[in-house]
């Protein structure tokens, strides 16, 4: 029997009716969930550990100030539920949204080089983000930093959106 690579991709995102794509007027936040889900969809390493059976589908959803990861294997079973508390991660989404703003303001005005400067800020927030997630989830699931990074973004679209459902 030959078992799948530990890396997988992700087998289905899709944002539902609530989600950030119809709710939100804002360029850079449509810009990134859209990036950040077809990259996913395209090459991700999301590896649950303890499970050989990818490509996993993922819901993620945010309730009560906890994002809570819904993952089945190819086999259609549950895996059981990550809870994480976005209390560590509130910063980083407030400043996500603040990036947000100032890069509308600078589309605005036309300013290329303060484009440029929020785009590195936003950068380097992602990559916060990111290991931080990493960190969190290290004892349960396998995520490289480009997956970690798109996952991130989908944290501050649902948290911005009060969306509850990705899928």
């Amino acid at each position: 029997m030959i078992k799948p690579s530990p890396k997988t991709t992700v087998k289905s995102i899709r944002l539902t009716r609530q989600s950030a794509l119809t709710l939100k007027d804002n360029s850079l936040i449509n810009r990134d969930c859209e990036i950040a889900l077809n990259d996913l969809k395209q090459s991700s390493h999301f590896h649950p550990i303890g499970d050989d059976k990818g490509p996993y589908e993922i819901e993620l959803y945010i309730e009560d100030n906890r994002l809570i990861f819904h993952i089945q294997n190819s086999k259609k079973k549950d895996l059981p539920y990550l809870i994480l508390s976005l209390t560590p991660y509130r910063r980083l989404i407030k400043d996500y949204f603040m990036i947000v703003n100032s890069y509308d303001k600078a589309m605005h005005e036309g300013k290329p080089s303060h484009i440029e400067a929020i785009d590195m800020g936003r950068r380097a927030l992602h990559n916060e983000g990111a290991e931080l997630l990493q960190e969190r989830l290290s004892n349960k699931i396998e995520l490289d930093i480009d997956t970690s990074r798109r996952l991130f973004t989908l944290i501050c679209v649902l948290h911005g959106n009060k969306t509850h459902i990705l899928r």
